[in-house]
């Protein structure tokens, strides 16, 4: 049976779509049968971040309407042919679904998967329930910033009265230059703060946009950010506890460098 994960955050625009895809990508290449499914109604990306918007025919709405099978309604990956998408739906009636019809549908992919990704819309509204309903563990994606740490308290807070097993925080667009001078939160700072335990940590990284992932190479573990998903995959597969070091870089003279040239860029 699948591990059932809601990938959330307490405001838009912190990359929880994008860890959420990279999340799936890298354990499908790990050979695991991985469904992602797009729980944002009406703001719906994940199939763009993805590369699949122009294939994708059938929808969530399109199942709950009985207009196709669920089977029809997931889209394959044409690089990794483990990883799957469910698209929701992007019309105004979506946003009635009941929640208990979204855990029928997702009930029925546990039997076909290894992992389900559910990503779920910024915010603590009748979407979140939605998405958090159905899961069974929850990440949480914050970046290190005051007001977004301060979200995802409120977030982890609400969590808290579901019956998950497991509560994890991501912090993405980590920049080395400014942990190292003091000049933003650790992993461990933000630990402290919302009291759980931490999934990974994503550093900030030119190639992590939307569209970036359609690459034939964009699971390449030269890049910084690709390895980030690969050790945020390997926590959440083994419950292991690394760390991406967002500050290798801007260690020592030569770190000193690169710190001055980011600064001015």
């Amino acid at each position: 049976m699948a591990r059932i994960i809601v990938v959330t955050s307490g405001k838009g625009g912190v990359g929880k779509t994008t860890v959420c895809a990279n999340l799936g990508l890298n354990l499908a290449r790990k050979n695991y049968r991985v469904c992602v499914v797009d729980m944002d109604i009406g703001l719906n990306n994940l199939d763009v971040v993805l590369g699949m918007e122009n294939r994708v025919i059938y929808s969530m709405q399109d199942v709950l309407d009985g207009k196709c099978r669920l089977r029809q309604a997931l889209v394959q990956d044409n690089t990794y042919p483990l990883l799957y998408l469910l698209s929701s739906g992007n019309v105004a009636k979506n946003l009635t679904i009941r929640p208990e019809y979204i855990k029928a549908v997702i009930n029925d992919l546990k039997a076909m998967f290894d992992y389900i990704l559910i990503d779920c819309p910024a915010g603590i509204d009748a979407g979140f329930n939605r998405a958090v309903i159905c899961a069974e563990e929850a990440i949480v994606v914050t970046t290190p910033h005051l007001s977004s740490i301060r979200d995802a308290d409120k977030v982890v807070t609400i969590l808290s009265s579901y019956n998950l097993s497991s509560i994890k925080f991501v912090v993405n667009r980590a920049r080395g230059d400014l942990i190292v001078d003091k000049l933003m939160l650790n992993v461990y700072d933000i630990s402290k703060t919302l009291h759980i335990e931490f999934g990974g940590v994503i550093p900030e990284d030119d190639y992590i946009c939307i569209g970036q992932i359609k690459d034939s190479n964009r699971l390449d573990y030269k890049l910084p950010c690709n390895r980030a998903f690969l050790i945020l995959s390997d926590n959440i597969e083994t419950g292991s506890k690394k760390l991406f070091d967002c500050t290798y870089k801007y260690k020592g003279v030569i770190g000193s460098v690169r710190k001055f040239f980011k600064r001015k860029m």
